[in-house]
């Protein structure tokens, strides 16, 4: 238990400091070619952890190339809103409002995968949502927001990136609903490989678009290491479920602002607005409400298959 609650920590740290090269990058490059970088160089370790683990090939069979490619370019949007919403944002309110994402998944599943949702999680996802309008709201307020949703010319950056932030985080929560699909036949190894390959065939397909920026030898390493520790926080990440309940680690998940935080203000001067602290603060308390909630629920169901007697032998 221990053991994934330490791997999940570190997945966090390590997805924090990936956002942060980004950050460092900024627009100096395109935002295709960090995609590209940010899932080719991930491979390597990927690939690496497979061997390792044995049974590399085996790991990779799909039933469902399709699916993988969903999947693909799903996520393929998401990193591309949020790297660009990092590229214009502070650190840590872009990282807050990716909190968001769980509860829209809760919305998605609703809607897309007929889950049955109780009013306890809809009040969670409504009390959330509002935290989000308040991390939202100097945007809203000066109408800025919806001047970069409609795409006009005469807005600021912060504008723009939260407006990105914002669409990240729906691409997010619907390409988790992609993963619940895929995982009723798919195994972790190759949900990870497909869609770092397709998100790195796309990120390419997409460079003669936004063009190709030939980096010096700061960003090459920047763009490398994002590559490198995006794959290493994303095998962090999978030991951490294999470790330990999802229901246990989900809240460490919100170790990030801290790190972001942190990271922020050491590498960039950012400073989070009274905003994003509050409006944060919200979404997490409800995020975790939902965490909690379920796992109190899980620990119930489980007690009571244990007290059931055994159905009587044919």
């Amino acid at each position: 238990m221990l053991l994934g609650v330490g791997f999940k920590l570190l997945s966090a740290f390590l997805f924090t400091v990936m956002a942060a090269f980004i950050r460092a990058i900024g627009t100096d490059v395109p935002t295709s070619q960090v995609v590209f970088a940010r899932s080719f160089f991930a491979l390597a370790p990927l690939l690496v952890w497979l061997v390792w683990r044995g049974g590399a090939l085996q790991a990779l069979k799909t039933e469902r190339p399709v699916g993988h490619l969903l999947r693909g370019v799903i996520g393929v949007g998401s990193m591309f809103c949020l790297f660009a919403a990092l590229a214009r944002l502070p650190l840590p309110d872009a990282t807050a409002l990716g909190y968001a994402s769980p509860l829209i998944t809760v919305v998605f599943a609703a809607v897309l995968l007929r889950e049955t949702i109780h009013i306890h999680r809809w009040t969670a996802v409504g009390v959330g949502l509002l935290g989000v309008l308040v991390m939202l709201w100097p945007q809203l307020a000066s109408g800025a927001l919806a001047g970069a949703l409609t795409g006009s010319p005469d807005v600021d950056e912060t504008a723009v990136g939260a407006a990105f932030a914002l669409a990240a985080t729906v691409l997010t929560a619907a390409a988790m609903i992609q993963i619940r699909r895929l995982t009723q036949t798919e195994g972790t190894g190759a949900i990870v490989f497909y869609f770092s390959l397709w998100s790195a065939l796309i990120g390419l397909a997409a460079a003669p678009l936004q063009g190709w920026v030939w980096p010096d030898l700061e960003t090459a390493l920047l763009l490398l290491g994002t590559g490198l520790v995006g794959g290493v926080a994303q095998i962090c990440l999978t030991q951490s479920y294999q470790h330990a309940d999802a229901s246990l680690i989900a809240p460490f998940e919100y170790s990030t602002i801290l790190w972001a935080l942190a990271i922020g203000f050491l590498a960039f001067g950012d400073l989070p607005t009274l905003w994003t602290l509050a409006g944060g603060a919200v979404v997490v308390a409800s995020s975790v409400a939902v965490v909690l909630r379920e796992r109190r629920l899980g620990v119930k169901r489980a007690r009571v298959r244990k007290a059931s007697p055994p159905p009587p032998a044919a």
